[in-house]
């Protein structure tokens, strides 16, 4: 059916949302917004959907949402009649449109006699994955987009181990919800019907308080925490999203009790008024919080995104200003003060594991070789880090101590599967404590690490092309550079190459060998200097990101590679687009 088929498809539903009804009226006069909603569904991959809220089957909608869950229905009736009665928790964030998605996804279910545990107001995704396991749910459903634009929501799902579902269920869940062809046609129960018969019900305190008590056990010192904990000065921004009440919670259960919100920001706001972009990987959505740590003299300042699975740091310099850091820099630094603590303690188990993602900065392994711990790299995407704890959980070979992406996600403690903002908060509140009680901050911890192991720098350039073109684009470039594979970046000589796609390691000699990670349409460069260069398209955005990774014996030599490397993917992305 041609996109302009499917539009008047939907103009002539009686039923239609009114909200959408109006929308639809709108694009009769834009035609590249139309054929933009309606030529190709809403893409449903491993990690779920999104995209703008709007009108059509390219977008965040009641109707795409009921079509993703259908999807999800069919998949647990596969499963077996016996296991869907686990049911499936969900969560929202304060997105536009979340609790709506929410009950139309229970709706959805209800009808196929599956229950629902939905949260009675906003939680975090990372309490969404804590309650899969919590209440022996066969999957998870998260209403979400993160850290995207006001106008965007999404939908993930998770399975029953509290991760983002495992390739091979979620491409069989894949298949399922393309099976539904007219998103228009699924029925639902009525909410009080679904109530009344037991089929949705709502969540809250009990949830809460079963996971704060696991948060608990994110502490490690808690002699020291004690002593320095109501003396710490930290600035906490939730980021108008749902890291709020729990973050507040979790800090002064831990003993935390010298923090101030930033209040602007402290408000659930699905419009994010106070932010260009509700990311903490972003600086200027630290600007509140600066402005309030400059008034307080706060040591450090924490930001959360709007589901709270990331977190991000500014601490202050010598100078009194305060710098942003890195992902893998805040990485760096929970993981030297784990694995220095438990040594110290006497803790640190013989088989210790530490879990990143490939294109996350390799001075997480220099730390994890000095502590004999084992560091394992694995495809981006917080779901390979679950399925590795699972793995290890299972077969008792590794104990997991820490995993953490580059973009902001960390996890410290398992009884999460997901990347959580909360436990990372509690942590990095931890480390700074602890250097202060040594008249330090993170900033000179973080110095010191870089004299020890090297001053490691790393570099994310993302490139957004939109729509259809956008797409192909994206495509035709990885293309190019399998079919073309550069030799060089920056004059320096490539030693060798990763492709995650063909799985296989091409050496500059022509050797190759079979690499044993799943498949991913990444490619990585290895370079004479230690360097490193990655290029991925991103499984849930319009992007292509291209990834630098450098070594050197200085920041100043490190900031030149940077800019070397930066100017050879520009070459490279502006020849070929």
């Amino acid at each position: 059916m041609s996109y302009q088929n499917t539009y008047e498809q939907w103009k002539k539903e009686e039923f239609l949302d009114r909200e959408l009804k109006t929308e639809l009226e709108n694009l009769s006069n834009n035609e590249a917004e139309r054929e933009d909603a309606f030529s190709k569904p809403l893409e449903f991959g491993t990690a779920g959907m999104r995209g703008i809220l709007g009108a059509g089957i390219n977008r965040m909608n009641i109707y795409t949402v009921r079509q993703a869950t259908e999807g999800l229905a069919r998949f647990m009736e596969n499963s077996s009649e016996a296991s869907k009665s686990r049911g499936v928790a969900i969560a929202y964030d304060s997105r536009h449109k979340s609790p709506e998605f929410a009950l139309e996804a229970a709706k959805t279910l209800a009808r196929h006699g599956i229950p629902s545990y939905v949260f009675e107001s906003l939680r975090p995704t990372p309490e969404l994955s804590f309650a899969v396991r919590h209440l022996n749910a066969l999957a998870g459903i998260m209403i979400t987009a993160s850290h995207n634009p006001a106008n965007y929501n999404g939908y993930k799902v998770y399975g029953e181990s509290g991760g983002q579902m495992a390739p091979k269920d979620a491409d069989a869940l894949t298949a399922y919800v393309r099976s539904v062809e007219n998103p228009l046609q699924i029925d639902v129960v009525p909410e009080d019907e679904a109530k009344e018969k037991g089929l949705l019900q709502i969540i809250g305190k009990e949830v809460d308080d079963a996971y704060l008590q696991e948060i608990d056990t994110v502490t490690i010192n808690r002699d020291l925490v004690r002593e320095e904990g109501k003396d710490l000065k930290l600035v906490f921004t939730p980021l108008h999203g749902a890291g709020k009440m729990l973050g507040e919670k979790a800090l002064e259960q831990a003993g935390f009790t010298g923090f101030t919100f930033v209040p602007e920001q402290s408000v659930a706001d699905p419009d994010f008024t106070t932010v260009k972009s509700p990311n903490p990987e972003e600086h200027s959505a630290f600007e509140y919080a600066i402005s309030l740590g400059e008034q307080k003299g706060a040591d450090l300042l924490v930001a959360t995104d709007p589901d709270a699975d990331r977190m991000g740091v500014a601490v202050k310099m010598p100078d009194g200003t305060y710098k942003v850091l890195s992902g893998n820099q805040i990485g760096a630094l929970m993981q030297d003060y784990i694995l220095k603590a438990r040594q110290e303690a006497g803790t640190l188990p013989g088989n210790a594991v530490v879990l990143k993602s490939i294109v996350s900065s390799e001075l997480s392994t220099a730390i994890a070789e000095k502590y004999q711990t084992k560091m394992v790299s694995v495809l981006t995407g917080f779901k390979f880090i679950a399925e590795k704890i699972q793995e290890y959980q299972e077969d008792g070979s590794q104990t997991f101590l820490f995993g953490f992406e580059e973009s902001y996600g960390y996890l410290v403690k398992p009884f999460v599967r997901d990347k959580d903002a909360i436990q990372a908060l509690v942590l990095i509140a931890e480390v700074a404590a602890f250097y202060k009680q040594k008249g330090e901050n993170l900033y000179d911890a973080l110095e010191a690490i870089f004299e020890e192991f090297g001053n490691y720098q790393e570099k994310t350039i993302s490139i957004t092309m939109s729509g259809l073109e956008g797409s192909a684009k994206i495509a035709t470039l990885m293309k190019q550079l399998r079919e073309d594979p550069p030799a060089t970046f920056g004059g320096a000589n490539v030693v060798s190459t990763e492709d995650y796609k063909l799985q296989e390691k091409v050496h500059a000699d022509g050797a190759v060998t079979t690499m044993e990670t799943p498949s991913s349409d990444v490619l990585k460069y290895f370079l004479e200097d230690d360097s490193w260069i990655a290029a991925r398209p991103s499984g849930t955005e319009p992007k292509i990101k291209f990834y630098i990774g450098v070594k050197a014996g200085s920041e100043e030599v490190a900031e030149e590679k940077i800019k070397t490397y930066s100017a050879a993917i520009s070459e490279i992305t502006n020849v070929t687009s």
